[in-house]
């Protein structure tokens, strides 16, 4: 594996993670959304990644390319799906324009403490990706100062 590699890692990394924290700020800025374009409340967003490099299908495959030598180049968003597993929060408001006809608003599947927890750990990720880029960066200049 070339110093470049490292380099091409690491940057994956940091944009990944930085898409991700775009995706936490989009679902915080709409929290208290009650109606997107098409009338429903906005659902939460999240950021799905997966391993940058040959796709593997089959049993048989992985275990070719794990006997083979490591070929692995960064991590990408594999996609960003809304979450469907969390309930919408429903609050009694007969006075909300939104209100269905017994009073009640369906507001985003949006939990502040857990975007805020998610944002965190985004930010420690990117940060970690970072200090590993600078310490590849660190060593290939000493490797070039060793050359002179």
């Amino acid at each position: 594996m070339s110093i470049f590699n490292s380099f091409n890692i690491n940057a994956s990394g940091m944009t990944a993670q930085r898409y991700r924290m775009d995706i936490i700020s989009e679902n915080v800025a709409n929290a208290t959304t009650t109606r997107t374009a098409d009338g429903t409340p906005y659902r939460r967003k999240v950021v799905t990644f997966e391993e940058r490099g040959p796709q593997v299908g089959s049993f048989s495959n992985v275990f070719k390319s794990a006997s083979e030598t490591y070929n692995g180049s960064g991590v990408r968003v594999r996609k960003v799906s809304e979450d469907t597993w969390n309930d919408m929060v429903m609050a009694y408001d007969p006075s909300h324009p939104d209100a269905d006809e017994n009073g009640y608003v369906t507001y985003p599947n949006v939990n502040i403490v857990t975007e805020m927890t998610n944002l965190i750990d985004a930010s420690r990720s990117y940060e970690a990706n970072a200090t590993a880029f600078n310490a590849s960066k660190s060593m290939a200049v000493k490797g070039l100062e060793m050359a002179q």
